[in-house]
């Protein structure tokens, strides 16, 4: 499950260490894109309190916005799995696309043709320079590991998600699976 070979589709999940950092304590990232330049992901499990007709008015959705990453927040990016609907999508891995023809893609949501299952919606990203990752991951920042919930990943929406890979991961973790957010309330 724990993998050293970094490569777009993963999933990073935050080490129990990082504590008092509000955007990656305890999150979990899907790795959208990882080559030479540098790394691109979406945090998977942050939810925002908007919906995204509350940032686009002209869509009729109740689709959840979730904090991305902190590099350009004021860019809605998304990830889905359905490329036969969206056209000029890039697969990340495992029938797992990013972006794609947004037009297209506003008129499907208003028309009800693309579910809550289907698609994830993002205001920004994380972002690594090169080799930026690979020296964070050796400092035992992230724990990477293989994505097996392939495309399906889009409906985990817990709030326990991080939880939950911990407990997969299993061994020295398994103390952090139950241990507060906030050490200090312990």
């Amino acid at each position: 499950m724990i993998t050293d070979k970094l490569n777009k589709g993963q999933l990073l999940i935050a080490e129990p260490s990082i504590i008092g950092d509000l955007t990656f304590n305890r999150a979990v990232i899907l790795l959208a894109d990882h080559n030479k330049e540098g790394s691109v992901g979406f945090i998977l499990n942050k939810p925002l309190k908007f919906k995204l007709k509350d940032l686009l008015p002209e869509i009729n959705s109740e689709f959840k916005i979730y904090n991305g990453g902190p590099v350009e927040q004021d860019n809605l990016y998304f990830i889905h799995n359905i490329p036969d609907l969206i056209k000029n999508s890039i697969e990340i891995s495992n029938g797992i696309f990013w972006g794609g023809d947004f037009e297209l893609t506003k008129e499907l949501i208003n028309n009800g043709l693309i579910k809550k299952k289907n698609i994830r919606f993002f205001l920004g990203y994380t972002g690594w320079d090169s080799n930026q990752l690979e020296t964070e991951i050796k400092a035992n920042a992230w724990i990477l590991t293989k994505n097996s919930y392939e495309n399906k990943i889009l409906n985990k929406t817990s709030s326990q998600f991080w939880k939950e890979r911990i407990m997969d991961i299993g061994g020295e973790y398994l103390i952090w699976s139950n241990a507060p957010e906030n050490p200090i309330l312990n």
